[in-house]
């Protein structure tokens, strides 16, 4: 009962705009307030924004990781691919929200990058224009702003994103998108001050750390305020250009939302034939997999090339250690990859579909029904020769799927009207 309550209290505030309204009026009042009545300067002024900006990457990735949406990822991508094609994920008890396998893969990367970000925008301004320019009294109220932003970034996260039900609209790319167009909107900012200052404090060749933020005037400290405002209620205002976006024949990229993927219906009429590959044609496949994808060997250059100078040095133990690791390498990866991709898929064939099912995680990857082809032939590549085996490609209108190596494809092929065409000879 209490989860009930607090549920339905959550998509109640959440009605409307108010809740990122009111953190978008939290986030620009306070530093209004700041520099017209606390006697903030430019130091304080940026330092607020640069933790505004760290607090919203912290939210954006908390959003990321309970998104709705599967991600967006290549499906040639190597390992990455094959695992965002299950569309599995962690259910949180009690609630409808799901950590996605797909997430979690995203979220090791954009993580890192909103990292780097923060601190780069943190190094051209804090960096620069607060180096004893704070006062104990502003830093003081500096502090209780950036609690203030924290908490409004929670409210707005919490009320407007899981309890009005946000998050089921959103991927993680799509989830932390916002957050690049604050940076960008604080960098610009940032830029903009260090020039006024540098322009009101510097003589000719003197250093940047002889900045003095408080030489900037209350009038441009204002005009600071009121254009990051504007990029913020840009933001707010989002959905609406994404309406006109849509509505219009232009393409601004506002309208842009992630594609909503249906399970996979796993069932298939009888009677129903099971295939999948033998355990030499999967040996062969992971072997050779590492052919297809050059990156793994760029991989394995830094062991290898340690390994030469070890072995210019004389100490051939270590060079021979270094050597076997730059070959495993893009062995064991491409492995994995071809065992995900093709190696535990087993493929169901009835009288009315084609299913690809995953036997890791006991999902279905995709469906093919027989009037879903637009071509089907029967290839034989160099490795499929020399197995005696053949590969199924199914061509879709708008995709393409690879049934490869199989030793006998008939279970495959018969599910389809379409009479295969197989190579000559």
């Amino acid at each position: 009962m209490p989860s009930l309550r607090l549920s339905s209290l959550l998509r109640a505030l959440g009605r409307g705009r108010r809740p990122r309204a009111l953190s978008v009026a939290i986030a620009n009042l306070l530093p209004l307030v700041g520099v017209a009545a606390l006697g903030w300067n430019a130091a304080a002024l940026m330092a607020l924004y640069w933790f505004e900006l760290g607090i919203a990457s912290l939210w954006a990735v908390v959003r990321a990781l309970f998104a709705g949406r599967p991600s967006e990822i290549e499906r040639d991508a190597l390992i990455a691919g094959p695992l965002a094609q299950r569309r599995i994920g962690l259910s949180i008890p009690r609630t409808d929200l799901q950590i996605r396998l797909s997430s979690l893969l995203v979220l090791p990367i954009a993580a890192p990058i909103l990292a780097v970000v923060w601190l780069f925008v943190g190094g051209l301004t804090v960096g620069v224009v607060a180096d004893g320019g704070l006062s104990p009294a502003a830093l003081d109220t500096l502090t209780l702003a950036i609690l203030a932003v924290f908490a409004g970034e929670a409210a707005t996260t919490l009320v407007e994103y899981f309890g009005r039900g946000e998050y089921r609209d959103h991927s993680a790319q799509t989830a932390i998108r916002g957050v690049f167009a604050r940076g960008a909107a604080i960098f610009l900012g940032a830029v903009f001050t260090v020039m006024l200052v540098g322009a009101a404090t510097l003589e000719e060749d003197a250093p940047i750390a002889a900045l003095d933020p408080a030489a900037v005037g209350l009038p441009l400290l204002l005009g600071i305020v009121a254009v990051k405002a504007a990029f913020d209620l840009t933001g707010l205002y989002g959905d609406r250009l994404a309406a006109f976006d849509e509505s219009s024949s232009l393409d601004l990229g506002f309208s842009y939302g992630p594609p909503a993927r249906e399970p996979v219906d796993s069932s298939v009429g009888s009677p129903v034939r099971t295939v999948r590959q033998s355990g030499r044609a999967r040996l062969a496949g992971a072997l050779t997999t590492p052919l297809g994808h050059p990156g793994l060997w760029y991989l394995a250059a830094v062991p290898a090339v340690v390994a030469a100078l070890f072995a210019i040095g004389g100490d051939f133990p270590t060079a021979a250690a270094l050597a076997a690791v730059a070959v495993a390498v893009p062995l064991t990866l491409g492995a994995l990859d071809h065992e995900l991709r093709y190696g535990l898929v087993s493929y169901r064939a009835g009288d009315d579909a084609l299913i690809a099912r995953d036997r890791l995680f006991g999902v279905a990857l995709w469906r093919v029904e027989p009037w879903d082809e637009t071509d089907l032939r029967v290839t034989r590549g160099r490795l499929d020769r020399r197995l005696g085996t053949e590969t199924v490609v199914i061509e879709l209108r708008d995709d393409e799927y690879r049934v490869p190596r199989l030793t006998g494809p008939e279970p495959v092929l018969s599910v389809f009207d379409r009479r295969a065409d197989r190579p000559d000879g």
